[in-house]
């Protein structure tokens, strides 16, 4: 051990601990030895070489711990006012220190008179983590020196050299010989950072240092990136979920995969994403050219609509065709006017269908209308296809909130998908709360009929995007699996990563593949219904129907 020069004296204050060297600048020490590094400098010094003298630190990360004794989070690392020329200490393998016969462990403080330090022999007690955080710590032998004030902030390594840990707590009373020593996993779990370092059960060495060398390309380029989204789609369905209130970094997220998917593809697929994404275009705004198709009550009956179908070209609405019709006849009308709405189009313009419907029709399966009598392809099929609701369409608070909603999203990669799962308790004004802000798309498990006050929510707040299946779960008291819960959970896979402004065109390869399928009705995606609102593509305000009553 004395020829180990990474160990470290730390000084602040009135506290004097222990530190380890990781890397050219950097040092792990415990948080309570630099409890005053606010008002007191850090200084660091190295026994093994003395000729370094006194070196100048600052705190660079703090693990959260608050003050007291059996507060979580007792770690910091301190960023040295210059690089030295040592090799920094090297990790063992998490749970090294626990074995049969339980190995020796050795750590080198400072204790009160001995400022070239000491060193002290433990093992650590098998068993669970104390309060999830710590290992407790025995000596070896009934002689020998103590973990006292000074060893606080000490590696614990093996005989071979690697650390398995750092002492955090030591013996409040002479001569007890009992510590706590906070393990290398937990350790990463206050500095992520650490991961990168610390060799990992079942994932090679090559695609660790891969995964972080991607992740800091990535912090370095500034990509912006859900972790959260981008987690759920490089992991299998059989890997953990999220942790509950997900990442807060795309470093926590890569951490995450190391420490707690134990599938050995993991830290590949999960690096495999994050690669695509820093060689991916960025987001191409919305240049879609909208046809159509606008449904209203006539006014004259019942069964009575007015239908009026028209095109955009160069920010233009071009109308096509308006005609009052019985229910039954809306089909073929629209399907013949759709077709005639092409040839208002520019040349190689971006279609997209878009149906305004009242707000009872907006369950209406028109993605599998078909082309045309001769034509049996699914519009949905054949063209992106999205439908809103004709009040919000109209409403001009809600399209000034959207346009801004719009803006904000142009250089989104994807964001979270707020779900509203089968039979919630959630009240709609909670729900309003959640999504008012920002949220980008909403889930719903049910069809507007079976979550009606909630659907009404996602309405009436600008939530650009909401998605739900046709024949969803029926709502509350079904047997067996839930379908909606499934629904969800497929498209929140789905959606990851993937910009608003291109969820049209996902849809649309999403019916393509239901409609393909061996058993097209038992498909996910065999019914999913897109609303989708982007003011900016309807350059002028919506034109008013023509009412037959007069």
């Amino acid at each position: 051990m004395s020829g180990t020069a990474w160990h470290a004296r730390v000084e602040c204050g009135k506290e004097v601990g222990a530190g380890f060297l990781v890397s050219a600048r950097r040092l792990l020490t415990c948080a309570h030895v630099v409890r005053w590094s606010g008002s007191a400098p850090v200084t660091v010094t190295f026994p093994g070489r003395r000729k370094l003298g006194e070196l100048s630190a600052t705190v660079a990360v703090h693990g959260g711990w608050r003050g007291g004794p059996a507060d979580p989070g007792d770690l910091a690392v301190l960023e040295l006012d210059r690089e030295v020329p040592l090799e920094p200490a090297v990790f063992a393998r998490p749970g090294s220190e626990q074995g049969a016969p339980t190995p020796q462990l050795v750590a080198y403080g400072f204790p009160k008179g001995y400022d070239e330090g000491m060193l002290a022999s433990y093992r650590a007690l098998p068993g669970p983590l104390i309060s999830d955080e710590w290992v407790q710590l025995e000596a070896v032998t009934a002689h020998g020196q103590p973990l006292a004030a000074g060893f606080s902030g000490a590696a614990l390594a093996l005989a071979d050299g690697t650390v398995v840990g750092m002492v955090t707590a030591v013996a409040g009373a002479r001569d007890v010989r009992v510590g706590r020593m906070l393990p290398v996993e937990i350790m990463a779990r206050y500095w992520p950072e650490l991961g990168e370092l610390v060799p990992t059960p079942g994932h090679r060495a090559d695609a660790r240092r891969r995964l972080y060398a991607l992740v800091r390309r990535a912090e370095g380029a500034g990509l912006t990136c859900d972790p959260n989204r981008l987690y759920v789609s490089a992991m299998d369905p059989f890997d953990p979920p999220p942790p509950e209130g997900g990442f807060d970094s795309l470093r926590e997220a890569a951490a995450y995969v190391q420490w707690e998917v134990p599938e050995p593809g993991a830290v590949d697929r999960f690096a495999d994403r994050l690669e695509e994404l820093l060689h991916a275009p960025p987001p191409r705004p919305a240049t879609w050219s909208p046809i159509v198709v606008e449904i209203d009550h006539s006014g004259a009956g019942a069964d009575q609509v007015t239908v009026e179908v028209s095109a955009y070209r160069d920010g233009q609405r071009r109308p096509v065709g308006t005609r009052r019709l019985a229910r039954g006849a809306v089909r073929s009308f629209v399907q013949e006017r759709i077709d005639e709405a092409f040839t208002q189009l520019d040349p190689g313009a971006e279609e997209l269908l878009t149906f305004v419907l009242p707000r009872e029709w907006l369950n209406e399966p028109v993605a599998h209308w078909a082309c045309s009598e001769d034509d049996p392809t699914p519009l949905g099929c054949a063209y992106p296809l999205v439908v809103t609701d004709r009040h919000r369409h109209r409403s001009g608070r809600l399209r000034h909130q959207l346009r801004k909603k719009w803006r904000k999203l142009q250089v989104s990669t994807g964001g979270t998908l707020h779900r509203v799962d089968c039979g919630t308790r959630e009240r709609p004004a909670g729900l309003r709360m959640r999504l008012r802000d920002d949220a980008e798309l909403a889930g719903f498990a049910t069809a507007p009929a079976a979550a009606r006050e909630h659907f009404e929510v996602g309405l009436h707040v600008p939530v650009p995007v909401l998605l739900w299946p046709r024949r969803g779960c029926p709502g509350d008291g079904h047997d067996g699996p839930c379908s909606g819960t499934a629904f969800l959970d497929e498209l929140a896979v789905s959606v990851a990563g993937v910009p608003p402004s291109e969820l049209p065109r996902l849809v649309m390869r999403l019916r393509e593949t239901a409609d393909a399928a061996d058993v097209p009705e038992e498909h996910w995606a065999r019914d999913v219904q897109l609303l989708w609102d982007d003011p900016r593509c309807f350059a002028e305000p919506a034109a008013l129907l023509h009412s037959p009553v007069g």
